[in-house]
């Protein structure tokens, strides 16, 4: 059964977060709010969580999976982005939005998209998920938490429980969150490519 953590939207509780990084660290996959709308996260290196989000939302292996990061110093880590680029992104973050870059060498393959070697990165403007990847200390892979044939993800963390009680570990709620997932913007040719229209305000990339 998934532990249920009710985290206070603007003074979330540190003990309440140290116990989901605790789960986090027992290779655990929870579920909880961002700025855009709930999502599922593992650490990056969870083999046995990766497989359990594409069985939860039935994906195929050309799902771009995303890196949500606590800042810009984090983010460099992980994709390539030049200085151009680096301009737009930061003018849009944190933010709704997700990012398609080019993935460095810290991203295992099997998360890259198989041809462009790309991976989805964001930096979200929410204060729980601020404060949870403050205490873990390192990004959480993610997918929005979008059941196969549902039309708009879940919004309520006591129907997450409810209805994914035995895939989960742990399911963070803070309050509604919204149901429009991230604007996604694909940045590895260089130049911004919108591949789906969202919560963010795509103009700023047409």
């Amino acid at each position: 059964m998934a532990k249920y953590f009710d985290i206070h939207p603007e003074n979330p509780q540190r003990r309440a977060l140290g116990q989901v990084v605790d789960v986090l660290r027992s290779e655990g996959l929870i579920a909880y709010p961002t700025d855009s709308c709930f999502a599922l996260g593992c650490r990056l290196g969870n083999r046995d969580g990766i497989d359990r989000i594409r069985a939860i939302r039935k994906l195929d292996h050309r799902h771009h999976f995303t890196l949500v990061c606590q800042d810009f110093a984090q983010l460099g880590q992980f994709v390539h982005v030049d200085n151009t680029v680096f301009r737009a992104i930061k003018a849009a973050t944190p933010g709704r939005y997700t990012f398609i870059l080019p993935a460095t060498k810290e991203v295992p393959r099997r998360l890259m998209h198989e041809k462009k070697k790309t991976v989805g990165v964001r930096i979200p403007d929410h204060v729980v998920t601020q404060a949870l990847l403050a205490e873990l200390g390192e990004p959480l892979l993610s997918s929005t938490l979008l059941l196969p044939d549902a039309g708009e993800p879940l919004t309520q963390g006591w129907e997450i429980k409810e209805l994914l009680d035995h895939s989960l570990d742990a399911v963070l709620d803070s309050g509604d969150c919204g149901v429009e997932p991230t604007t996604v913007v694909d940045f590895s040719s260089g130049e911004a490519e919108i591949v789906r229209y969202g919560a963010g305000d795509a103009s700023r990339f047409e």
